[in-house]
């Protein structure tokens, strides 16, 4: 088996990319995705190029903080922010997500690395519309997009070369060693395997912006854990990222 380990919400805040940093350096995260509309989006970009084998994709954002597009009406609420995930798509328009999803590439590359995949916070590309805009740019770039649900498949079938992608190691009760090494059982006939997750130091802006906190300094220890990287040795399962697909 051939596993990605990817820790959503790179330069969420500060505190979040080091925790992050410290899954790759000292645990099994070889994969993260970077939040370009975030103030700290650069800070994390920056401290990526230190590590070679650390594949950084973009997580583009439609829920969370402000657009880097101007005039983004139909994404926006009275103060200018981002709407909710529960409220974004009953205004959305094709050609704001387009819009603004072309100023969030723009802003990653202007950070001089290039993106390895595509994801999104909250999974928003699992919306249809949303889903067309994030095709054009795995179409334009050549480059693989996470999988969120089966009517996905077939059309991603060519981008991701069979990559299966799980979110059970997220929650409350799923961030424990056990279940992380159950996962890889129940998926051992997978030849490609991404397992999301959200590994974390927290800060006063994380508490301030999520509902998801100490579950994230959770998942970093159990990341790092000797007892799951001995399971992954002993077992001869390949750590990637997507530049290795």
């Amino acid at each position: 088996m051939k596993l990605i380990v990817n820790a959503d919400d790179f330069g969420i805040s500060k505190a979040v990319t080091l925790g992050i940093l410290e899954a790759h350096k000292n645990g099994i995260v070889k994969s993260t995705t970077l939040m370009c509309n975030m103030e700290d989006a650069e800070y994390a970009a920056n401290l990526s190029k230190n590590y070679n084998d650390l594949g950084v994709g973009i997580h583009f954002v439609l829920t969370a903080g402000k657009p880097l597009s101007k005039d983004a009406q139909s994404l926006v609420d009275e103060n200018g922010n981002f709407k909710s995930n529960s409220l974004i798509m009953k205004t959305a328009k094709i050609e704001d997500i387009r819009k603004e999803f072309n100023a969030q590439f723009e802003k990653f590359l202007s950070f001089g690395i290039k993106p390895t995949h595509i994801d999104s916070h909250h999974h928003v590309h699992k919306e249809p519309m949303v889903f067309e805009v994030v095709m054009e740019f795995s179409k334009k770039y050549n480059l693989p997009i996470r999988k969120v649900n089966d009517k996905s498949i077939e059309k991603l079938k060519k981008l991701n070369k069979g990559m299966i992608f799980t979110e059970e190691f997220y929650g409350k009760e799923n961030i424990e060693s056990k279940h992380f090494i159950n996962l890889l059982i129940k998926n051992k006939d997978t030849e490609f395997l991404e397992i999301m997750c959200h590994p974390a130091y927290l800060d006063e802006k994380i508490l301030n912006s999520s509902s998801y906190l100490l579950e994230r300094t959770k998942e970093l220890s159990t990341l790092t854990s000797g007892e799951i990287k001995e399971y992954i040795k002993d077992n001869k399962i390949k750590l990637i990222n997507y530049a290795n697909i």
